[in-house]
């Protein structure tokens, strides 16, 4: 069992977020909270098209799907308000198309006009910055508003219908934001949460169903602050000047990254499936205690 005093990874609600829609069962209750009158719409409509960069950390998003091959929804949960997931967006939004045009098999240099997906973009705000904006758009933060080449809308949520499965994950975050600053980030605060959104009935089917999970999820990581904090104590252990310290935690981490790509790698041309290899890679990136 987890020690009490361990560190809740800073960004937990992303991953519960993340784990909690990877069901397309839930999938669907969202889309349904998007879009009320789409009542029709059911499990074998939708197609998951979240982006998993296995070699780096550098680009993947929250959640994409695909619904009856006809349109795209890119989904991000943030707890820290930026604008900037504008540009989050575009780019998750180009990769899953290129992703979709290699898989159909689609030929861009083509005279005849493409077929694709219509895409929308939205971010689920849980933070507690007060946000009045319901879309925001590139050209509009970023270009004052002059028509350009390109423009990105991206609607904004930070509430919705009581009951409902936007509803109900805001409402586990605000939940677990109170057992946090009550406990810190410790085991308390991840049994008070999940007790009491079960009681509450808030995300209780998927909380129950995954209870040991979200535990794993919540202590898989510590804060990368931490892990900072633990080196450079090692380094200065060791005498090293303050200039010195930096470089060589930077040199390790990237000797780390380095070696798990290399490992990847390997693991592909071997023939290893992409889903043992994520599991393994997640794995090996953990930090240990």
């Amino acid at each position: 069992m987890p020690n009490n005093k361990k560190i809740l990874k800073r960004n937990v609600k992303d991953s519960v977020f993340t784990n909690l829609f990877q069901d397309t069962k839930y999938i669907v209750e969202l889309y349904k909270a998007l879009h009320p009158e789409a009542d029709y719409v059911t499990e074998d409509m939708i197609e998951i098209v979240t982006l998993k960069n296995i070699l780096t950390d550098s680009l993947y998003n929250d959640l994409g799907f695909m619904m009856d091959k006809r349109l795209i929804v890119l989904v991000e949960a943030q707890s820290t308000w930026t604008v900037n997931i504008m540009i989050r967006g575009l780019m998750y939004l180009v990769q899953t198309y290129q992703d979709y045009i290699e898989k159909e098999e689609l030929n861009i240099y083509s005279s005849k006009k493409l077929e694709i997906p219509k895409p929308e973009l939205y971010v689920i705000y849980t933070g507690e910055k007060k946000v009045e904006e319901k879309e925001i758009s590139l050209s509009e933060e970023y270009f004052g508003g002059d028509e350009t080449a390109l423009d990105v809308r991206v609607k904004v949520i930070t509430e919705s219908r009581e009951g409902d499965i936007i509803n109900q994950y805001v409402m586990f975050t605000h939940i677990l934001n109170d057992r946090v600053k009550a406990n810190g980030r410790t085991k308390k605060a991840i049994d008070e949460t999940i007790k009491i959104c079960k009681d509450r009935n808030i995300l209780k089917e998927y909380l129950s169903n995954h209870e040991s999970e979200v535990h794993d999820i919540m202590f898989s990581l510590y804060d990368d602050e931490q892990i900072q904090k633990a080196m450079m104590r090692d380094a200065r252990k060791e005498g090293l000047a303050e200039g010195r310290m930096e470089g060589r935690m930077e040199g390790r981490m990237e000797g780390r990254m380095e070696g798990i790509d290399a490992m990847i790698a390997n693991m592909r041309k071997a023939g290893i499936s992409d889903e043992m290899i994520q599991n393994v890679a997640n794995m090996t990136r953990r930090p240990t205690s």
